[in-house]
């Protein structure tokens, strides 16, 4: 995983142009001509200006692949170990319909855990501290396309 983080860094760095914030210039040489400083933030044209390439990388997977659908992927899981019909009483129903509906919290619990394996698996990877998740492949992808 450090490997593509690097990878990413490198495309960010690419893919973003030093700027003194102080003048407010492009700083292409690496130091702004007009004050000397080397403290410079990435900008990226019609985006913004920030320190550091997290906020570049964050940005470009936004914006060049889709989410995970972590929910629908879980719900895929569950199929596969459990009958697509469960019967209460006389009438068969659907299975995840009645695990949503039965226990909403155990359900959300089960559906995180489900995600913090696929992450410590590597199967999926996050930029914002959970909130998007992405499939690692696409990611992966996504950067051997950009080197």
């Amino acid at each position: 995983m450090e490997d593509l983080i690097k990878k990413l860094e490198f495309i960010a760095f690419s893919k973003s142009k030093p700027f003194c914030y102080g003048c407010y210039k492009e700083a292409p040489s690496g130091r702004c001509e007009i004050c000397h400083s080397d403290d410079l933030m990435r900008l990226v044209d019609g985006v913004g200006v920030e320190f550091g390439t997290d906020w570049v990388v964050k940005h470009l997977i936004e914006t060049n692949l889709s989410k995970a659908e972590t929910e629908s992927a879980f719900e895929e899981s569950v199929c596969e170990s459990y009958p697509e019909t469960v019967k209460v009483g006389w009438m068969d129903l659907d299975t995840i319909t009645v695990m949503k509906t039965m226990d909403r919290v155990w359900w959300n619990m089960a559906h995180g855990e489900y995600v913090d394996n696929e992450v410590a698996d590597d199967r999926l990877i996050t930029f914002d501290n959970g909130s998007t998740y992405f499939q690692t492949s696409d990611v992966e992808r996504f950067v051997e396309e950009q080197m």
